[in-house]
């Protein structure tokens, strides 16, 4: 069996990481898969790992502007499918091409209330037109790929019929981003010149709620709390950056507990992990929130959003609260500030939690996947 991989909108991001990892962890002659062949720009096949299975393709359409991929992707790309099952990852590819696997990436198409927050913008009216195809594309696919029971639910029922089969596989972690839960800091060691370090890593955009977080935190140190945060993050909304900046200048203007790092490389994050205390997520909207699953991994207590998947990820690895209400948070952290026993606890079970999101378990349900596709399978 030989399976072609359509990596043509795959440029950067966590798209590539998914692949490279996939790659890098699979086995796929387990599963009767005997060839992957991957087609994609320069970039993403410079990161490819060196496996004897895997076949890096390449045509110049690759390196070019979305409308020049698109047309590869039509004329071009059945050819070199044929007799194979075509895998998209990246969620969009050609509809001739049989079988064919796509995954679901991204739940901002498919959440009214979170396209809104764009208000009348290009990027609400690109969300609206992805909408529209990932639909067709899930619908008229042989088998689709969810990362989380949430994503599955939320989907499905927005489509005209369901795809033949479909699946849920979870990514896995980074081991770079794993490490043992450190003992906390009892409340008695905590002070305003050493306060517990908060973290919260994340794009900044409508819809992380960036500034919730700064907003409880300038109340807990207004109480007395020896708290700090740091966010790390680029900016994808320039409203959002401005409305973080301007918490930041408002509340914290000599930096003495609130600060920006801005977009970091991946090794820079994963030191942020190791030395925060706490970790917040604020987001309201998401597929798999890998960021969440590389926090828990990192052995880190975790105040997280109520909302979307992250109950369903978490479990009882971490406190709730509603992502739009400075108060909610505000009254977690005041209990994980107060009991570091409550933390430790918190901790462990993040960790152990975490084990679940494996690399190689994703490859391994992902191939099997692939190959029950291609031989005919149809239940969900």
């Amino acid at each position: 069996m030989r399976v072609v991989i359509d990596g043509s909108n795959l440029r950067a991001g966590g798209g590539v990481t998914h692949l490279v990892a996939l790659l890098a962890a699979a086995e796929p002659a387990r599963h009767g898969v005997t060839a992957v062949e991957v087609w994609a720009g320069r970039a993403t096949l410079d990161r490819l790992p060196s496996r004897p299975w895997i076949a890096p393709r390449h045509h110049p359409a690759l390196d070019r502007s979305l409308p020049a991929r698109l047309l590869w992707q039509q004329r071009e790309l059945p050819r070199h499918a044929d007799g194979a099952l075509l895998f998209a990852p990246g969620g969009a590819t050609t509809g001739a091409a049989r079988p064919r696997v796509v995954m679901c990436r991204n739940m901002l198409p498919f959440d009214a209330g979170e396209r809104a927050r764009f208000g009348l913008t290009a990027t609400r009216a690109r969300l609206e037109l992805l909408r529209v195809a990932q639909s067709r594309q899930f619908t008229g696919a042989d088998g689709v790929i969810f990362l989380t029971r949430f994503a599955r639910d939320q989907v499905l029922p927005q489509l005209a019929r369901p795809p033949r089969r479909h699946t849920i596989i979870p990514h896995g972690v980074d081991a770079a981003m794993r490490l043992a839960p450190r003992p906390p800091r009892p409340r008695a060691a905590l002070s305003a010149a050493d306060p517990l370090r908060l973290l919260y890593v994340s794009t900044v955009s409508p819809y992380k709620h960036f500034a919730t977080v700064a907003d409880a935190v300038h109340t807990l140190r207004s109480e007395g709390a020896p708290v700090s945060v740091e966010f790390v993050g680029p900016a994808d909304d320039a409203a959002t950056a401005r409305e973080l900046a301007g918490r930041i200048a408002r509340y914290d203007p000599a930096g003495a507990y609130m600060v920006w790092r801005g977009g970091l490389k991946h090794a820079e994050v994963a030191e942020r992990y190791r030395q925060a205390e706490l970790f917040v997520y604020a987001s309201s909207c998401e597929n798999l929130p890998n960021i969440l699953v590389e926090a828990m991994a990192a052995g880190l207590p975790i105040a997280s959003s109520s909302r979307g998947p992250m109950p369903e990820v978490a479990g009882d690895a971490a406190l709730y609260f509603d992502p739009e209400s400075g108060p909610s948070l505000a009254r977690r952290l005041r209990e994980l500030v107060a009991s570091h026993e409550l933390r430790a606890s918190l901790a462990q079970r993040a960790s152990e939690r975490a084990e679940a999101f494996r690399w190689d378990r994703c490859a391994d349900e992902t191939f099997a996947f692939l190959a029950d596709v291609s031989r005919g399978g149809r239940s969900g």
